[in-house]
């Protein structure tokens, strides 16, 4: 049985001791002797990773959000849903009686992009600065970016084209009125002046784009959905990207956070210059998803020139229709590799036209600069003046050849450059015949041109290129053919030469396409 009784003087001491070594360590800190008991706090000695904030610094009071006015009667937000987001949806797209797209409509023409009274701010301005049209609306909102001291601002096209009146506003919140000096469809860039005589802008220069690798630090700066100033950075993650917006696609693609209203502003290199323009996103949501796309510095550059000189950008225009060239339809013309660009028709009173060039050309070199491919064709004859006489290299029948050409202006000739028309002729009937070794079967076609295509076998290599029932075959290894007959006689003859394949044109809807088919069998 345990007696619990007074403690006893050494208990009394012990605990004294304990309880006065506690209260300095609550005071002073752990003792030495007993702090060299305990584990060390994490600490790690690692590179550092590059701060943006010098580069972040430097440009930003270059950077701009531009604000575009028009007529139209809709208010929208941030370039005007004009950036290239696949697959988003806008408040505009929203079901009319959506609780959302109402308060927008009833409430969005007197609200700013951050619901600060955006028509009141813009009414204060027109009247210090002059009398506005009244009845202009905001309509569209991006980014944009100083050039020159002077107050020449680049943008996109998408962002003002269908502007009548812009602001520009700066990174310490001054708005100033801009006029549009040119703009260019068919690169999606525009060019804005500021009139500030008594002020110099700061402004940044284009990069030398051609140095920029897959894998390079790259910062964005712009205007996302009306967030002035916004910064976001990222790396270079493509080059030559293709997005089928027109023959000039040569984008960079970046995944810092580009979103809507970045349009036209600029990516910078850790040099602070510019490596591109901001001009398209890919998203299945409207937002960021880690891929955009930028027009190269190089682009850029040229075409700005052109701008500023006179307001339009001047190309050579050729005048015809062209696809690329595939290892087939190599193979199926005797070239070693797959390159270049096959013309598919030259159009009616095109320079091309006149020179001699014909269907089933295809195009290799221009001044003697190789042609890789037919967006490439279209880049180099647009790099040259209207008026300018330029060699354009051949492959034809087997055989290299050279033809001189005087470039059109494609300014001038815009609706002459979409007349895919061209002389027709008048071939004797035939009668229709089955081409069982390549599963098509032909009769003549009404207009006695060509061949009425009448049955594909869906199991043959004609149907996997796509050749359909209703197309018409133009012409076998760039030979004119009426009868099946006729292309037989091509046929044989290519075997003889050792092809593999047959280059059939076909026709359909008014515009034409070459596809190679096996001729190695039947």
């Amino acid at each position: 049985m345990r007696t619990i009784g007074r403690p006893s003087l050494k208990t009394v001491l012990k605990t004294s001791t304990v309880a006065g070594l506690a209260a300095v360590m609550l005071s002073t800190g752990i003792p030495a002797q007993i702090m060299s008991s305990y584990a060390a706090p994490v600490s790690v000695n690692a590179p550092q990773a590059p701060s943006f904030a010098d580069v972040v610094s430097a440009v930003s009071p270059a950077v701009v959000s531009v604000k575009v006015q028009s007529d139209e009667q809709q208010v929208a937000d941030n370039d005007g849903g004009n950036t290239f987001s696949f697959g988003g949806r806008g408040f505009d797209q929203l079901p009319d009686d959506h609780p959302l797209k109402r308060f927008f409509r009833e409430f969005g023409g007197q609200m700013g992009p951050n619901g600060q009274g955006g028509q009141n701010r813009n009414q204060d301005r027109a009247d210090k600065n002059g009398p506005r049209p009244h009845h202009l609306r905001p309509t569209a909102q991006g980014s944009g970016f100083f050039i020159s001291e002077d107050g020449y601002i680049v943008t996109n096209n998408h962002v003002v084209s269908d502007g009548q009146a812009y602001t520009v506003v700066l990174s310490d919140g001054t708005e100033l009125d801009a006029k549009l000096v040119g703009k260019d469809s068919r690169t999606d860039l525009a060019l804005l002046k500021v009139d500030a005589p008594a002020r110099k802008f700061t402004y940044v220069s284009f990069a030398d784009d051609s140095k920029v690798r897959v894998g390079d630090w790259v910062v964005a700066v712009g205007n996302p959905f009306g967030l002035g100033g916004t910064v976001t950075a990222g790396i270079v993650s493509a080059r030559g990207r293709d997005i089928g917006s027109g023959p000039y696609d040569d984008y960079i693609q970046v995944d810092a956070a580009v979103n809507r209203g970045n349009s036209g502003g600029p990516t910078f290199d850790l040099n602070g210059q510019v490596v591109g323009i901001n001009t398209a996103i890919f998203s299945p949501s409207g937002g960021n998803v880690g891929i955009a796309f930028a027009i190269p510095a190089s682009t850029a550059k040229d075409v700005i020139a052109d701008l500023m000189k006179d307001g339009k950008v001047a190309r050579g225009w050729l005048g015809v229709q062209i696809q690329p060239v595939t290892k087939d339809i190599a193979d199926s013309l005797g070239l070693k590799e797959a390159s270049g660009a096959l013309v598919v028709a030259p159009q009616e009173g095109s320079p091309g036209q006149k020179a001699g060039i014909k269907e089933g050309d295809v195009i290799t070199a221009v001044n003697g600069a190789t042609v890789k491919d037919a967006r490439d064709l279209a880049k180099r004859v647009a790099a040259f003046g209207p008026n300018t006489k330029v060699d354009v290299d051949l492959w034809r029948d087997g055989k290299q050849q050279t033809i001189p050409v005087m470039l059109g202006n494609m300014a001038s000739d815009d609706t002459a450059s979409n007349d895919n028309s061209r002389p027709s002729e008048t071939p004797a009937p035939s009668s229709s015949k089955a081409l069982a070794s390549l599963g098509i079967t032909v009769s003549p076609s009404d207009d006695g041109s060509g061949l009425a295509v009448t049955d594909v076998d869906p199991d043959s290599e004609a149907a996997a290129r796509g050749l359909k029932t209703g197309e018409k075959i133009i012409s076998v290894n760039n030979r004119k053919v009426t009868s099946a007959s006729e292309v037989g006689k091509v046929i044989e003859q290519a075997r003889k030469d050792g092809r593999t394949r047959a280059l059939f044109q076909v026709e359909a809807d008014g515009s034409s396409r070459f596809i190679a088919l096996p001729i190695n069998e039947g």
